[in-house]
């Protein structure tokens, strides 16, 4: 996924938005927090398309790692994990 513009924010990956939230003490900034809303619900939306195949990119991974808890014990967010892990190849 490319670089989207947030408000006050300036371009920045997936991965930059949901590293911004996770390092961000004093609370994620609301425009953060409706962009990374969006953003799960259209990697919700794949996986939900393709259950059983979609393997998450790092990116859409980190983000559904950060909303885990809301999951709970999805059975087909917990599929979409596994097929991450199994598919990951670590960098460096």
């Amino acid at each position: 996924m490319g670089a989207e513009y947030i408000a006050g924010m300036g371009s920045l990956t997936l991965a930059q938005a949901v590293h911004l939230a996770q390092n961000s003490p004093a609370g994620v900034d609301q425009r953060l927090a409706q962009h990374l809303e969006r953003k799960l619900a259209e990697v919700h939306g794949k996986i939900k398309a393709q259950p059983n195949s979609y393997v998450l990119p790092q990116d859409e991974f980190a983000l559904i790692n950060y909303y885990r808890s809301r999951f709970g014990d999805s059975e087909v967010i917990k599929s979409a994990t596994r097929r991450f892990w199994d598919n990951h190849r670590g960098r460096g």
